[in-house]
């Protein structure tokens, strides 16, 4: 996610909606962004631009009022296991198998069902914020969500070298 100039770090600022196909109307510049999708500190002040509101935490937040946290669905399948979430808080700089470990959870059947709620609210076209407790906003469960749900990771193309090797001798024949 990009942010503006004035955003202080972890603030959400919709400068990615650029990146996402959008309406446009001559003369009038941006209409309407198709299927938006931001994440969030479940801290911060609910916006009006948050659209639905999604807890993706296995824990409520501590200190935090139903009413001030504005929660509109609480997604608590979607949360990292209870060990994975400890092993990641001991091991911080393990970004990329806590990664990994978390996709290979998300395939689970509760997770699963969680995940389809999740691109029916999507699917409305109107704006999912994600929520998180976190107290590190670049690396987070609702971070490595997003890019799960956006199709960061590509499944794997066939189009390496042997592909292309593959492709020249069926030309040959």
């Amino acid at each position: 996610m990009a942010f503006d100039g004035g955003a202080k770090k972890g603030q959400v600022f919709y400068s990615d909606f650029k990146t996402k196909g959008h309406l446009q109307n001559k003369g009038t510049g941006l209409l309407w962004v198709c299927m938006t999708l931001a994440v969030k500190r479940v801290y911060e002040k609910p916006a009006s631009w948050d659209g639905t509101r999604v807890l993706v935490d296995r824990l409520w937040p501590r200190g935090l009022t139903k009413e001030a946290a504005a929660v509109d669905l609480w997604l608590r399948e979607l949360a990292p296991s209870h060990e994975l979430r400890k092993w990641y808080h001991e091991n911080r700089e393990a970004w990329t198998s806590f990664r990994r470990q978390y996709f290979r959870e998300l395939r689970k059947p509760e997770a699963t069902q969680a995940l389809q709620q999740l691109y029916e609210l999507m699917s409305r076209n109107k704006p999912v914020t994600l929520l998180f407790a976190s107290t590190n906003p670049e690396h987070n469960n609702a971070v490595a969500l997003k890019e799960r749900v956006e199709g960061a990771r590509k499944p794997r193309t066939g189009t390496g070298p042997a592909r292309a090797v593959r492709s020249r001798a069926i030309r040959r024949r």
